[in-house]
């Protein structure tokens, strides 16, 4: 049918389509010829096949990128490289404990939000259950194991045991830890930065007074 000024073909189609779909030229009698209209209709079919190779191009990609099964990296731990063997879904908390039989650090049964498994990784505390292996691998990691070489032991493991900072102990590793990265990033802090920089640590025994003792004496002194 012809088509005249107030026809609905004569602008965009209507619809869900309109902002894809290519408009067929108008014919100099004021209707579609059926060669503008294939033309139309073959450009975006040639739109939709190159978008959707792209997205199949994108996918294969991260598919390629995606590590399946075992894998084996080289995680620098107090000081020295370590080749570990670990999957995906491993923790370095796992790692530690389980293959570099490093168990300072605590795993309270999946609750990674006490502080037991604190760790330093490029000298800031982290929860090594909630780290994946494969993320620390190129980092610098210590574990408490790395506050006493030999005779040789860190001021704050010291303070701990002179201010009685600890009961059962299961907690008492990663506030160590904890303490030293604070004290390493706050060398004089005041009693309230103190309780503000150890509160992502807890202790279920309640031995925060001679936690926090231990901090200022050595925060006074400077170690």
């Amino acid at each position: 049918m012809a088509g005249n000024g107030n026809s609905p073909c004569s602008g965009p189609l209507p619809g869900p389509f309109t902002s894809t779909r290519v408009a067929a030229k108008p014919t100099s009698k004021g209707g579609f010829s059926r060669r503008s209209f294939l033309k139309g209709s073959g450009a975006a079919v040639a739109a939709t096949a190159v978008a959707t190779h792209g997205e199949e191009a994108q996918a294969q990609e991260n598919a390629a990128n995606v590590v399946r099964g075992p894998k084996e990296i080289t995680l620098n731990v107090n000081g020295e490289d370590r080749k570990v063997s670990v999957e995906p879904r491993m923790s370095l908390l796992e790692v530690l404990r389980q293959q570099l039989y490093l168990t300072g650090c605590k795993d309270l049964q999946d609750v990674y939000v006490d502080g037991a498994d604190t760790v330093m990784i490029d000298g800031k505390a982290v929860y090594a259950g909630l780290v994946f292996a494969l993320q620390a691998e190129g980092k610098k990691i210590r574990t408490v194991e790395s506050l006493r070489q030999g005779r040789n032991v860190d001021p704050v493991i010291d303070g701990f045991v002179k201010h009685d900072g600890m009961q059962c102990g299961y907690c008492t590793p990663g506030f160590v830890v904890a303490t030293r990265v604070f004290l390493d990033q706050h060398p004089t802090a005041s009693l309230e930065e103190v309780q503000q920089g150890l509160g992502g640590n807890i202790c279920r025994c309640g031995t925060y007074d001679g936690i926090t003792k231990c901090a200022l004496e050595l925060a006074k002194g400077g170690a």
